[in-house]
């Protein structure tokens, strides 16, 4: 029998909990004085040292959905924010690992809970959040010296599907997604767009994948795409049952169009009606920066992210003609020591045009300019580069670091 003197078992739990998230807050707060950065993700880390299962304990009770795939996370998990309407707990820095996701449901007690997750970490996410919702998006090559060939992702979530019943909001363009939102309940989703270059054979039977003239793909062995639910239109999305529902979105290009499906029917699979969801959208215009003004002195520029070769696919597709356009590239940790990829980007749609070239890989990426046709400019400094690009309208588009560094010249 327990002596009345000691706490039970539960009472030391929230003892521990509470050290942990108090010491947890102190270390960010440490590191934010000290200019290490936000202190996000150390006071996560240091949360979750002094107790591991904190992350679960914070889940509990809430509606939770994981937002996951190799592009379009970040400004997805917004929209879907939006779509759901009212309070949300979500990590809208990005912080998309157990840390930072532990600091964002320790900043709000929302009983709704969207959550951006890095592709490898989704089984230990649903693991200890017990999502209802996985809204599954992409699977493209993506920093390969530190992360799995893409097949590979696809089995670890489908592996976590299938352990955890979900339903999975799937991109039932991608083949990889496909294959592992079967393990789960899937609601499909046609986002308009294709990248074949990471789905050329199938991932379950490893044959060539047929893709054909209107977009579709199957497989010999019987994997083929499916029949979506949700598919997006010129105007808005178009329901299985043949509905159409217009959107307007204050975000730029026909990926963001996709990605909004995705918000509509994530938002449906939570009680929403599509109607009001899509409605919802229009208050999204920039994203942790995405798409936000920079100040380059004498002229403004509008700032993309893109991170690999299918993202920086789809950012070329955004950028108007005329525009005058500014790349930057880092090779450092969170970026991936390989720039190989670059050689991957369709920078051929370039050709002719004067490219400024900036960031640790600047020379890298004039190199690749030049072959592709391109005229590069190389300055190491944004406010002299962008005096030396073409007038008129400017695009700054960089990958994650040199992202988070040109951030400093938002208006």
């Amino acid at each position: 029998m327990q002596s009345p003197t000691q706490p039970d078992s539960s009472g030391l739990k929230r003892l521990r909990l509470s050290a942990a998230l108090n010491a947890g807050r102190l270390a960010g707060e440490v590191s934010r004085r000290l200019g290490k950065g936000s202190g996000t993700v150390v006071r996560g880390r240091v949360a979750l040292k002094v107790a591991p299962d904190a992350l679960a304990t914070l889940s509990a009770g809430r509606q939770t959905i994981v937002i996951t795939g190799t592009n379009g996370k970040s400004t997805t998990t917004r929209l879907v924010c939006a779509a759901l309407g009212g309070d949300v707990a979500t990590n809208s820095t990005g912080a998309n690992m157990a840390p930072g996701i532990l600091t964002a449901l320790d900043e709000n007690a929302s009983p709704m809970a969207v959550l951006e997750v890095d592709e490898l970490h989704v089984p230990a996410v649903m693991l200890a959040t017990r999502p209802l919702v996985v809204l599954a998006l992409n699977l493209t090559r993506d920093q390969l010296d530190r992360t799995h060939e893409v097949s590979r992702t696809s089995q670890i979530w489908g592996t976590a599907f299938s352990r955890h019943p979900v339903k999975v909001i799937a991109n039932a363009a991608d083949p990889h997604v496909v294959a592992a939102a079967l393990e789960g309940e899937p609601v499909w989703v046609d986002p308009g767009l294709r990248w074949t270059e990471d789905a050329t054979v199938c991932p379950r039977c490893g044959q060539l994948l047929d893709w054909w003239s209107d977009g579709r793909w199957s497989s010999a062995c019987g994997l083929a795409m499916p029949v979506a639910d949700y598919t997006v239109t010129p105007t808005g999305v178009r329901l299985i049952d043949g509905r159409q529902i217009p959107f307007t979105l204050n975000l730029p290009g026909d990926v963001n169009r996709g990605n909004a499906v995705f918000a509509i029917a994530t938002a449906a699979a939570m009680g929403v009606p599509p109607e009001l969801a899509a409605q919802r959208l229009s208050e999204v215009d920039t994203v942790d920066g995405r798409y936000s003004t920079l100040d380059l002195g004498m002229r403004d520029a509008r700032l993309f992210l893109a991170k690999n070769p299918a993202g920086w696919a789809a950012a070329l597709a955004m950028i108007e003609n005329g525009s005058a356009l500014a790349v930057g590239i880092n090779a450092r940790v969170a970026d991936g020591a390989d720039t190989s990829w670059l050689w991957d980007v369709p920078f051929e749609l370039l050709a002719g045009q004067t490219i400024g070239a900036i960031g640790d890989r600047r020379d890298d990426l004039a190199v690749r300019l030049r072959y592709a046709g391109a005229l590069p400019v190389v300055d190491d400094d944004l406010l002299r580069l962008a005096g030396k690009l073409p007038p008129g309208p400017m695009v700054v588009a960089a990958n994650y670091t040199a992202f988070r560094e040109m951030r400093r010249y938002v208006r």
